[in-house]
């Protein structure tokens, strides 16, 4: 699309920058025109038509105002100049507001030059597109006059657009139709049949067009200086292409996930082990050894509850190898569980020789000292595992808990 453009020329430039020289001219209300380097929608602009006598050769240079309205149009409506300011070349001979203007109703509209903006994202930034020469563009147009209400005639026209050429389809996806030379220029204005003109309706693909970005204070229509066409010098940052932005953006989140996922793994590591410290097995077995015990020592720590996991009879001699959860013998061995400490480890604390792996003695002191030793033993080690039980669950087995203890059962002895 073609939205805004510099027009600062002379009026005597208009004619010779439509390749009309020889032929003659006379300009209409050229007392509204007021060059401007930033015209929009709305303006009163010259644009160059033939004459109103078919038989003469003749051409005017009209000031106009920017933005079709169709000579259709009710009286009673305010002219809308936004609403028809561009119109697609495709599509002139099938619409109703222009196909009964191709025939009869072509002009050329000269400008230094043109502005596009270019999309990255929420921003928008202007380029200035215009010839290297510093020549002015010529545009293909078509205009119509309309009635108001008062009964004067109000002159207006719109500027054809065709898909970009190649090299500015990076700026945008149209680009007003350019006559870049006389025979083109001519072919327009002239009373050629319509069928001749789409040769004219094309990218114009040379490769004397230039642009460089300006201020974006142009966007505003009031913003009418030279300032508007100074060359704008772009950050490094802002000059980069989508392309690199969002490759450099995925490389960043790449990594950050990669961090957040180590992370996480550390976290859940970490908790498996605090929560491992913190569980306690439950069992139907009177005795407990609660220690902690890593996941490595599960295998050792098995074997030693098949050791350990013995009854004794009055005599001393073994029994059996497994004990029957609810009938404890008299005599006890202390029973290790999946999370208990292994006997190597009780070993080297500070407790005296092991008596788990010793028959009970049934004569005189010795199994009053025996009795003793291992009472001792098993008092130290219930402290020891009191340590490691959680304030919930010591007040869950003092409430609640009326089964006999280690405490209450050698009490007892």
């Amino acid at each position: 699309m073609c939205g805004r453009a510099r027009c600062t020329l002379r009026p005597d430039d208009f004619p010779r920058a439509c390749h009309l020289n020889g032929r003659r001219v006379r300009h209409i209300d050229m007392n509204r025109y007021q060059p401007s380097y930033n015209v929009s929608p709305g303006f009163n602009v010259p644009v160059v038509r033939r004459e109103d006598d078919l038989n003469d050769d003749g051409a005017v240079v009209h000031c106009m105002k920017w933005g079709l309205v169709p000579s259709f149009t009710k009286k009673t409506e305010k002219p809308d100049h936004y609403n028809m300011f561009n119109a697609r070349s495709e599509s002139i001979k099938a619409k109703a507001s222009f196909r009964r203007l191709v025939p009869k109703n072509r002009c050329l509209v000269a400008v230094e030059g043109f502005y596009e903006w270019k999309n990255d994202g929420s921003k928008k930034q202007p380029y200035y597109i215009h010839f290297k020469d510093g020549q002015p563009l010529v545009f293909a147009a078509l205009y119509d006059s309309w009635k108001n209400p008062k009964g004067e005639v109000l002159y207006t026209f719109t500027i054809l657009t065709t898909s970009v050429s190649s090299s500015l389809v990076w700026l945008h996806d149209r680009m007003p139709v350019i006559l870049g030379n006389k025979d083109a220029a001519d072919m327009w204005l002239s009373g050629s049949p319509s069928s001749n003109i789409d040769t004219l309706l094309k990218p114009y693909e040379e490769s004397d067009l230039a642009w460089y970005p300006v201020t974006p204070a142009m966007g505003k229509a009031s913003f009418g200086g030279p300032e508007c066409i100074k060359e704008l010098q772009l950050k490094a940052n802002e000059t980069r292409s989508i392309a690199q932005f969002f490759s450099k953006k995925g490389d960043k989140d790449e990594q950050g996930q990669k961090s957040h996922i180590k992370v996480a793994e550390e976290e859940i590591l970490n908790t498996d082990q605090t929560e491992s410290l913190k569980q306690e097995p439950e069992s139907d077995h009177v005795g407990h050894l609660c220690s902690p015990v890593s996941p490595e020592s599960f295998t050792s720590t098995r074997a030693t509850d098949i050791k350990v996991e013995q009854d004794y009879d009055e005599s001393g001699s073994k029994q059996s190898s497994t004990w029957q959860t609810g009938n404890p013998p008299e005599k006890v061995g202390i029973l290790a569980n999946d999370n208990v400490k292994s006997l190597e480890e009780v070993e080297t604390e500070d407790i005296k020789p092991n008596v788990f792996a010793l028959p009970w003695e049934e004569s005189g002191d010795s199994k009053t000292k025996r009795d003793y030793e291992f009472s001792g033993n098993v008092m130290r080690l219930a402290k020891r595992v009191n340590k490691h039980l959680s304030p919930s669950k010591k007040k869950a087995k003092g409430a609640g808990d009326k089964q006999p203890t280690l405490f209450s059962y050698f009490g007892k002895g």
